[in-house]
């Protein structure tokens, strides 16, 4: 991952460093890591985010049909 500076201005890349590596996940990855997950917890974790994926896209789809 890389961002630009230009101008000298490194406040302005580190904003922009900041907001990839929040799209990209980075920083919710770091805290998953700072201790231990079972594999259990991580697939139930897993299953549980898949569920609210799917039911948030429910409700996109269902917004978008005017229901």
């Amino acid at each position: 991952m890389q961002v630009l500076v230009r101008d000298n201005n490194v406040d302005q890349a580190l904003r922009a460093l900041k907001k990839k590596m929040q799209r990209e996940g980075v920083f919710r990855e770091m805290k998953l890591r700072r201790s231990y997950e079972k594999p259990s917890e991580r697939r139930a974790r897993e299953r549980a985010e898949a569920i609210r994926r799917y039911r948030k896209l429910l409700r996109k789809r269902m917004e978008r049909e005017g229901y």
